[in-house]
């Protein structure tokens, strides 16, 4: 008997996500805030709500009563979640991870003072004033956040005093939900960041994915590399870190746990509960599983025996550079003359600046430098050019 799947934002890695669940015989209802959002496109069933309207949210559970809910977004009224869980109805991977994770001061004071995870210095604030006495006592450069956001929006780095007012205005426009807080972090000089996706099982051990390094630009990523070698003790680390919080937040699931690698040692970041945009490089073929299979399996309880790293790969991101409808992709041809390069496109309906529509992916034998992977992901999406009108 499939399981009703109810997805709670619908972007690209909902998609993938839903082709995951359709190839194990399950029905999936897709939701977002649009109507034709990547994950709808190869769904059973759509809904078009806004999500943090909770008397919509409760209007939807109620009339397709999903046997599971699995948040893609931030911008969920996550409260909800405790009651449709009170209900009987799974949460992936819990309502109390989805909760603590959607908001970064939640997350954080769990990370730092519960748990005792080492992480970057940091404070919150509710106004400008409050951010400037925050920037006095954290120092800069710092980096401020929107409490709840997500792919970067609201994110900027502070180097000076005369940015502050211009982060504050970014901030509240790139938040997501109703609150204004942000929260200030201490400048972490590392060389290297990382995911390190973590699976959770009812039934089984917690398991890990090789390392994924990636690189940022405006808070968001834009390219993503697997392995990612650090030493065995930062690894060991990490993988202690990463069980301990998703230990203390239960459920099943894939998490992407963020770390920042530094001269002097290992910091925890982030870290959410659902597939991870750095992980599309799993699409290259670099796992046994990709990371929406592995979220798959262990949201429907199915075994996940072993992780297994196959080859390495790489993945770029094709970017939208101005407003519009009904993209049009050139390039692709040129693109895939690459030996190795797979490009994926997302389906979105519609362009802005920087969003992301698609993505390059390149793999090669479990011993190629993951440097020349990395250019040649780079270079395939650069000849990929978005025009819509």
């Amino acid at each position: 008997m499939p399981k009703k799947i109810m997805l709670l934002g619908s972007g690209e890695l909902g998609k993938e996500f839903v082709i995951a669940a359709k190839r194990l015989g399950q029905h999936v209802i897709a939701v977002d805030n649009y109507d034709n959002a990547p994950a709808q496109q190869v769904a059973d069933e759509r809904e078009v709500i806004d999500m943090l309207d909770g008397t919509a949210l409760d209007r939807i559970v109620a009339e397709h009563r999903p046997d599971i809910i699995v948040p893609e977004i931030e911008a969920i009224r996550t409260e909800r979640l405790y009651a449709y869980e009170e209900r009987g109805i799974r949460v992936v991977p819990s309502a109390r991870a989805v909760n603590f994770t959607m908001n970064r001061k939640a997350i954080r004071d769990l990370a730092a003072q519960e748990l005792g995870l080492r992480t970057a210095r940091y404070r919150y604030a509710s106004s400008l004033d409050e951010l400037r006495r925050a920037i006095d006592e954290i120092g800069l450069p710092c980096v401020v956040k929107p409490l709840m956001s997500s792919s970067g929006k609201g994110q900027s780095t502070v180097k000076s005093s005369g940015e502050i007012e211009k982060a504050w205005r970014y901030s509240q426009s790139g938040k997501r939900g109703d609150s204004t807080e942000v929260i200030v972090e201490g400048f972490v000089d590392f060389h290297t960041e990382i995911t390190l996706l973590t699976v959770t099982q009812q039934n089984g051990p917690t398991l890990f994915c090789s390392p994924i390094g990636h690189r940022q630009e405006r808070g968001d990523y834009q390219e993503s590399w697997q392995p990612c070698p650090i030493l065995d003790e930062q690894l060991r680390e990490a993988q202690d870190m990463a069980e301990k919080v998703t230990r203390a937040l239960g459920g099943a699931g894939i998490w992407g746990v963020e770390f920042f690698v530094a001269d002097d040692g290992l910091y925890f970041s982030e870290l959410s509960p659902r597939p991870h945009d750095t992980g599309m490089v799993t699409l290259a073929g670099t796992q046994n599983l990709t990371e929406f299979d592995l979220h798959a399996r262990a949201v429907l309880e199915l075994p996940v025996p072993e992780i297994a790293l196959l080859r390495a790969g790489a993945s770029a991101v094709i970017l939208a550079d101005s407003e519009g409808n009904a993209p049009v992709f050139t390039g692709i041809d040129t693109a895939m003359l690459q030996p190795g390069t797979d490009i994926r496109l997302f389906g979105k309906p519609s362009t802005r600046p920087y969003r992301r529509m698609g993505v390059a992916l390149v793999s090669g034998q479990p011993d190629t430098d993951t440097a020349e992977l990395r250019k040649q992901a780079t270079s395939a999406a650069a000849k990929i050019t978005v025009t819509s009108s």
